[in-house]
C-alpha cells in the first residue's frame, strides 16, 4: 500500500493539548513520538509549537511532526502528525505546577478547536492531554466537567457519560460530579436503565460482542436485604431486571466492596457504580498509569488519560505516558469500528 492510500485508511484523531502548567505537554510529546500511536491514526494536534517543544525537551524525545500556522494549508499526506500552531501560549508565562488562567485558557481553546474539527466531520475522534478543572473554571466560570463543556461546544442535547477503561475492564457510573449527599436522591429506575443502555452500546462500539455488566449496590453489603437501606430493592434491582428484559447482559446489585474483585478476575467486562468514587478508587488502584477516561454517547469518541495534570511532577520528565497512549489507541480502535459499522 502506498503512503497516501495507507494515510487515508487510518482514522483521523484530533488531539488537544491540555493544561500547560502540568504534564500535558510532556505527555503530548511522548505519545506523538510513539510508533504504535502514529501507526494507529492520522493525528492533528491543536496547541502551541513552543509548548510542545518544551514538552519534548522535558520528555527527551524528538518532535517529528509537521507544524502548520493556524489558517494555513495543511501539508500533503506525509504520515507524520500535524500540529496546528495556534500560537496561544508562551510557556514562559505559565508557572509550572500551579492553577493559572493561562493554563486553563490554553486547554480550553485547544479543546474547542479539536471538538469543532470532529463535529465538522473532519476527525473521527478527539483526545486531550489532562486538564485541571480549577484552571478551566478561571476561564469558564460555569465549567463543571468535560461532558458539559463538550455538549455546549458542539450543541449536543443527548445523553453522554464518562467511562473509565482498563484493558478488559470498564467502569461506568450513574452519578458523577455531584455531592455525595445528593447521590441517593438522584437514583431512579429510569436513570439506571439509561446508563445500562449507554454502557452496553459503548462496550459494543469498543469491540465487546456480548458485554457482561455488573451493577453495584449503593449501600454497605448492597443493603443487606433492606437492613442498611432499600435503594437496592426498590430502585437498582428493578432497573437490572428491566435491562435484562432488553437483552442487556447485566446482573446485580452486588456489594460494591467485592464486585471489582470479581470483575478483575474476569467475571464481568464492566461495573456500573452508583457514584464517582465507588468506581474511581477501585480502577485507579488497579491501574493508575494505564486507565483511560472515555466520554461515551457523543457523535464521536472522546478519550483522555484517567489521571490529572500532576502538577507535583510537572517539568521533571518522569510522567508515565501509558494512560495517554492507551487513550489514543482506544479512540483509534473505536473510530475504526464505527467507520466500519457505518
Amino acid at each position: 500500500m502506498n503512503i497516501q492510500a495507507q494515510h487515508a485508511s487510518k482514522p483521523s484523531l484530533a488531539l488537544a493539548m491540555g493544561d500547560a502548567a502540568g504534564i500535558s505537554a510532556e505527555l503530548a510529546a511522548k505519545v506523538l513520538a510513539d510508533e504504535a500511536v502514529r501507526e494507529a491514526a492520522r493525528i492533528t494536534v491543536f496547541g502551541d509549537a513552543r509548548v510542545l517543544a518544551q514538552g519534548a525537551k522535558v520528555a527527551g524525545v524528538e518532535s517529528d511532526i509537521d507544524v502548520v500556522p493556524d489558517g494555513q494549508p495543511r501539508p500533503a499526506a506525509s504520515g507524520r502528525p500535524v500540529l496546528i500552531d495556534l500560537a496561544n501560549c508562551d510557556p514562559a508565562e505559565v508557572p509550572l505546577g500551579e492553577v493559572s488562567v493561562a493554563g486553563g485558557r490554553f486547554a480550553t481553546e485547544n479543546f474547542r478547536r479539536a471538538l469543532a474539527m470532529a463535529a465538522a466531520g473532519e476527525a473521527d475522534a478527539v483526545c486531550f492531554t489532562p486538564f485541571n478543572k480549577g484552571a478551566m473554571r478561571l476561564v469558564t466560570p460555569g465549567y463543571e466537567d468535560e461532558i458539559g463543556f463538550t455538549a455546549e461546544a458542539i450543541g449536543f442535547h443527548g445523553v453522554a457519560k464518562e467511562f473509565n477503561v482498563l484493558e478488559g475492564l470498564w467502569n461506568a457510573r450513574v452519578t458523577s460530579h455531584v455531592p455525595l449527599s445528593q447521590v441517593a436522591s438522584l437514583l431512579n429506575v429510569q436513570t439506571i436503565l439509561d446508563n445500562l443502555r449507554l454502557t452496553n452500546t459503548a462496550l459494543r462500539a469498543a469491540g465487546f460482542a456480548h458485554p457482561r455488566i455488573a451493577v453495584a449496590g449503593l449501600n454497605p453489603h448492597a443493603g443487606d436485604n433492606g437492613n442498611f437501606g432499600r435503594e437496592e430493592i426498590d430502585i437498582i434491582a428493578p432497573a437490572v431486571k428491566a435491562g435484562q428484559a432488553e437483552q442487556i447482559g447485566c446482573d446485580g446489585p452486588f456489594p460494591a466492596d467485592t464486585v471489582f474483585v470479581r470483575a478483575k478476575r474476569g467475571d464481568f467486562d464492566a461495573v456500573l457504580t452508583m457514584y464517582h468514587d465507588q468506581g474511581q478508587i477501585a480502577m485507579k488502584l488497579i491501574g493508575f498509569d494505564a486507565g483511560v477516561t472515555l466520554m461515551g454517547g457523543f457523535p464521536f469518541p472522546i478519550c483522555t488519560a484517567a489521571h490529572g495534570t500532576a502538577y507535583d511532577i510537572a517539568g521533571k520528565g518522569v510522567a508515565h505516558p501509558g494512560a495517554m497512549r492507551n487513550a489514543m489507541l482506544l479512540a483509534a480502535r473505536m473510530a475504526t469500528r464505527e467507520a466500519t459499522a457505518g
